[in-house]
């Protein structure tokens, strides 16, 4: 491999090459974007790649011809897949005809980088722990991040369940995907499944498979996620929106490391580690009779938990500083830094939507702004609630400080999102965004609430 590496990136789409092809570049690596797979192969017909990154559907042959093509010629090259989730069964696919990895859409372009270090260097993880080969959301030198890496790092070796918690937004895919790539089997699958997406049928269906003729539709067989990924690991979150029937299946997986298709008859040997996550209180759930308590100990073997951003304020600067430069380079402006004053503020902001939050403020401040120095004022609409300090007066007249009284994190995050959901009369989706987590769990958030919530605010 030389020493800049270099990828093929082929996406009928020229605005994904770009994008790509920028911001890899500030990371080390040449990419050669290419519209079509037919001009992607003239160009390998004459010079070599160290990396192939394809688009599953585009005009003219597709992802999976062109992986085809490539392994007819090349079986050891890399060669990465980026498919829809409707797609999902060509990605399988293409896995068995030898991709090395797949990613979906909508993906963020810094995954995509972190994905493509990781197929150029495959024996990294295993071979040098460094905490910023890591997700760069898991940037940072604090004690409390500092103690995630250690549980990391101990159970590198070993093929053991573990359970994350963490508040929404602190980070727990991107733990899940670091204990994967530091474990001593970083080359082998690794599999993202969100059982709240999923009805049971489709959960089920997806992860074991089916047989051909199975139900209607099932046209020919179908391998499971959990076959597919079978040697490495498989990712379950929010794990506390299966069903108790599901709950049963999956307890007697693990238990067995072996899956029937849906419709079949043979059981089929597996070999899966498994990382979980919730929103939701599992131990509490246990103790309600909604999660099972002989699941919940299968899958509760190691715990790790994701500390909240407030745990952590000593890693803000670096996160700030890695997401300003991270979206200066996406969009393409000159911001270097927030304007003076702002990091004190920042760093004493509660963030209660953690990391994610965080990381939505400085992609809409550095997308607006102009010059360098970012400005936090009405006028570019990227006023955060917490950057206007207030006066004692005005602290001591308004109902919503947190001045004056100690309250608790529960209802310290419900003030925000009334707060928030007032100012935006009642809009959900800019809620949502502003507090970093997706429309559902802020649904969920409202509908744990009483009815002290004015009728306009709720759902």
């Amino acid at each position: 491999m030389s020493q800049t590496p270099t990828i093929a990136f082929v996406d009928d789409d020229p605005r994904a090459s770009e994008l790509f092809a920028r911001f890899a570049k500030t990371e080390g690596l040449n990419v050669h974007g290419f519209q079509s797979v037919s001009a992607a192969q003239t160009w390998l017909e004459k010079n070599a790649a160290d990396l192939i990154i394809s688009d599953l559907k585009m005009p003219g042959l597709s992802g999976l011809e062109f992986l085809q093509w490539v392994r007819n010629r090349d079986q050891a090259i890399p060669f990465v897949l980026i498919t829809g989730f409707s797609t999902l069964d060509n990605a399988i696919d293409a896995l068995r005809l030898g991709a090395n990895d797949f990613i979906k859409k909508p993906y963020d372009i810094d995954e995509l980088v972190q994905l493509a270090h990781r197929m150029l260097r495959p024996d990294a993880a295993a071979q040098e722990p460094d905490p910023n080969t890591m997700s760069r959301a898991m940037l940072g030198n604090s004690p409390a991040i500092a103690g995630v890496y250690r549980i990391i790092d101990k159970i590198r070796d070993v093929r053991i369940n573990v359970m994350i918690e963490g508040e929404s937004g602190s980070g727990k895919e991107l733990a899940a995907r670091a204990i994967h790539d530091r474990s001593d089997f970083a080359a082998m699958p690794y599999i993202v499944i969100d059982c709240g997406a999923l009805t049971d049928t489709l959960l089920e269906n997806e992860l074991f498979g089916h047989e051909k003729g199975a139900y209607t539709g099932a046209s020919s067989t179908k391998q499971g996620l959990l076959e597919v990924a079978s040697g490495g690991t498989v990712f379950l979150d929010e794990i506390g929106n299966i069903s108790d029937a599901m709950q049963v299946k999956l307890l007697r997986v693990i238990q067995e490391q072996q899956i029937t298709r849906v419709g079949g008859v043979t059981p089929i040997k597996i070999d899966v580690r498994f990382i979980v996550a919730s929103n939701r209180d599992l131990a509490q759930m246990v103790s309600e009779g909604s999660f099972r308590h002989d699941l919940y100990h299968r899958l509760h073997v190691v715990r790790l938990r994701i500390p909240p951003l407030r745990e952590r304020r000593e890693d803000i600067p670096v996160l700030i500083d890695h997401f300003i430069r991270h979206f200066a380079s996406r969009y393409n402006r000159p911001a270097e830094r927030f304007e003076a004053g702002c990091l004190e503020r920042i760093e004493h902001y509660p963030w209660p939507g953690n990391i994610r939050e965080l990381k939505n403020m400085i992609e809409r401040a550095v997308a607006l702004s102009s010059g360098p120095e970012i400005r936090l004022d009405s006028e570019s609409q990227t006023t955060p609630p917490w950057a206007t300090p207030r006066t004692k007066a005005r602290q001591a007249d308004t109902p919503d400080t947190l001045a004056g009284d100690y309250p608790t994190l529960e209802v310290l995050e419900r003030r925000y999102i009334e707060k928030l959901l007032k100012e935006y009369e009642g809009n959900r989706e800019k809620t949502a965004q502003t507090l970093g987590i997706n429309k559902s769990t802020l649904w969920r958030k409202l509908q744990g609430y009483d009815q002290s919530l004015s009728d306009d605010l709720l759902p």
